[in-house]
C-alpha cells in the first residue's frame, strides 16, 4: 500500500519563529529521496509557503489556501481549484454594511491577487499586510466594489471577535469557515472559503493524483480536524489545540522539538533504512 504523508505548516512543521529546522529539512529531503510521498496542507498561499519552506525539496503537489487549491510546487500550475459562486458578493455586501472590510483573494485577469482598502484596515490587517511587503499579489483598492472584482476564492477578516463571531455562526453551514486566533499575533481571524475547499477534500483529490491508499497526517489546529477525521493515522503536535488532540491517533513532540520530523525518521526512516 502506498502511504501519503501530509503535514500542516504553521504550528506543526514550522517552528514558532516561522522557520524549518535543519533537522526537519534534512529528514524530509532524505526520506523523499528514498521514496516517501510527502506533501503539506496549509492556509498559506503557495507564495508564502515556498518562502518558509525554503530548502525543502518537496516536488509533489501541495495543498494551499486551506484546500482551495492543489498546486504543482515546481511549475506552480493549478491542478485543482475551488472558487466562490456569485452569491459570495451578497456576503461581502453584508460585511461592508457592518464595517468589516476583509482581505479578498481572487484571480483578476488570470493573475492571483489579494485586495484590500488601506483606509479600512484594522491594526491586525495592517500587521498581516506588512508581513507580505513586496508580495507580487498585493492589490490596493479604494472602493468596496473593487474588492469584489475577479474570480474570488478566499476571504480573510481580521477584526474584533464580537464583530466576526456572528458571521461565523451565520455562514459556517453555507461555506467552509474557520474562526480562530492567529497563533503568532493572537488576532481574531474569520476565514471564509467555498464549501468544497477543505484540507480533507483536497487530500482526497491528491490521493487520487498520486495513487495512494493510506493517509498519515500531522497538525496543530482546529482547521486540521477534517483532515484528521479522514486519515488512517493522525498525529497532533504537543502544542496543538485540545479539540484536535481528542481526535488524534497520538500526540507527538511539539513543533519546536521537530515532532513531525522525529516521528517520520523513527517510523518511516527505520523502514527505509535511513
Amino acid at each position: 500500500m502506498r502511504n501519503l504523508y501530509v503535514s500542516d505548516l504553521d504550528g506543526t512543521l514550522l517552528r514558532s519563529d516561522e522557520t524549518l529546522s535543519q533537522f526537519t529539512i534534512d529528514t524530509i529531503n532524505e526520506l523523499t529521496s528514498n521514496g516517501m510521498l510527502f506533501s503539506y496542507a496549509t492556509a498559506r498561499s503557495l507564495v508564502t509557503a515556498k518562502k518558509v519552506t525554503k530548502g525543502l525539496n518537496t516536488h509533489f503537489p501541495l495543498i494551499v489556501y486551506n484546500g482551495a487549491f492543489i498546486m504543482d510546487n515546481v511549475t506552480e500550475e493549478i491542478l485543482a481549484a475551488h472558487y466562490f459562486d456569485e452569491d459570495i458578493r451578497d456576503v461581502l455586501a453584508e460585511l461592508f454594511a457592518n464595517d468589516i472590510y476583509p482581505i479578498v483573494y481572487a484571480y483578476i485577469d488570470e493573475v492571483e491577487k489579494f485586495s484590500f482598502i488601506p483606509e479600512k484596515c484594522t491594526p491586525g490587517m495592517n500587521q498581516f499586510i506588512q508581513s507580505r511587503k513586496g508580495d507580487r499579489r498585493t492589490n490596493t483598492v479604494n472602493t468596496p466594489e473593487k474588492l469584489m472584482k475577479g474570480n474570488l476564492f478566499y476571504i480573510t477578516c481580521i477584526d474584533a471577535p464580537e464583530k466576526l463571531e456572528p458571521f461565523y455562526e451565520k455562514y459556517k453551514a453555507q461555506y467552509h469557515a474557520v474562526y480562530q486566533r492567529d497563533i503568532y499575533t493572537g488576532d481574531q481571524w474569520l476565514e471564509i472559503m467555498p464549501r468544497e475547499a477543505s484540507k480533507s477534500n483536497a487530500i482526497k483529490e491528491l490521493k487520487g493524483i498520486l495513487k495512494c491508499e493510506r493517509l498519515i497526517s500531522f497538525g496543530d489546529g482546529k482547521n486540521d480536524i477534517d483532515m484528521f477525521e479522514m486519515s488512517d493515522e493522525a498525529y497532533a503536535v504537543e502544542n496543538g489545540d485540545e479539540e484536535l488532540k481528542a481526535v488524534a491517533t497520538k500526540v507527538i513532540a511539539s513543533n519546536n522539538e521537530d515532532g513531525v520530523a522525529r516521528w517520520l525518521r523513527e517510523n518511516v526512516g527505520r523502514k527505509a533504512g535511513c
